[in-house]
């Protein structure tokens, strides 16, 4: 998988990963966006803390036949992050990004960027979220999930990104960001849970991987 796959996928997924925990109630039509709101204000406070999950990412063409299928283990804590695959690893400490490709025994590192810093942070991205994207509540269907879209204030390259929340819960189940060609990107969240995380976890130990080229683009 290739770098801007996997930032892809921990910056999307991160958008609104964990337990919402909010109760999405719906009795009058002013009250919809407005829970929404709420929704992410509290998704947000969620991300003080140490945490842990597994995503899969399922792709689909125009035609919305499935294209591919890929699973990570995340950790996950106030903006430092480990996204683990099984031939590489994206690592950041909230300033600086590790790309480290096992294959090719190499790791590029990187400054985070302002972009990055609120796609990667998602505790900040949803604190502010409104700059960025404008919540709409969308339903509640049968079986007690809510719907939540988010839709991008400026160009992106989708043009929303939906929630789908467990509504007695709050926990986020799936995550699907709508593309305008049509195709989209559906992911998954399962194991999500609060763990201890080392500070180490979030960056690459040079000592401990000798035989690994460092390619430095600061």
């Amino acid at each position: 998988m290739r770098k801007t796959l996997a930032s892809i996928l921990i910056a999307m997924l991160l958008v609104s990963a964990g337990h919402l925990q909010a109760q999405i109630t719906h009795a009058s039509q002013g009250r919809l966006d407005e829970n929404a709101t709420e929704a992410l204000k509290k998704a947000s406070d969620r991300f003080n803390q140490n945490v842990s999950f597994t995503v899969t990412l399922t792709t689909y063409d125009s035609q919305r036949k499935k294209t591919g299928s890929h699973s990570a283990e995340v950790r996950y804590n106030k903006g430092k992050y480990r996204l683990v695959l099984p031939d590489q690893e994206l690592i950041s400490d909230g300033t600086t990004v590790w790309h480290w490709n096992k294959q090719a025994k190499e790791v590029t590192v990187n400054n985070m960027g302002d972009d990055d810093i609120d796609l990667m942070n998602p505790g900040r991205l949803l604190a502010n979220y409104n700059r960025s994207f404008k919540a709409k509540y969308i339903r509640t269907d049968d079986d007690g999930t809510a719907v939540i879209d988010l839709q991008p204030r400026s160009a992106r390259s989708y043009h929303k990104i939906r929630l789908l929340i467990d509504e007695e819960s709050g926990l986020l189940k799936t995550m699907e960001v709508h593309k305008y060609d049509s195709s989209r990107d559906i992911y998954s969240i399962s194991n999500f849970k609060r763990t201890a995380n080392a500070a180490s976890q979030f960056t690459f130990d040079a000592t401990k991987h000798t035989d690994v080229e460092i390619i430095d683009m600061r």
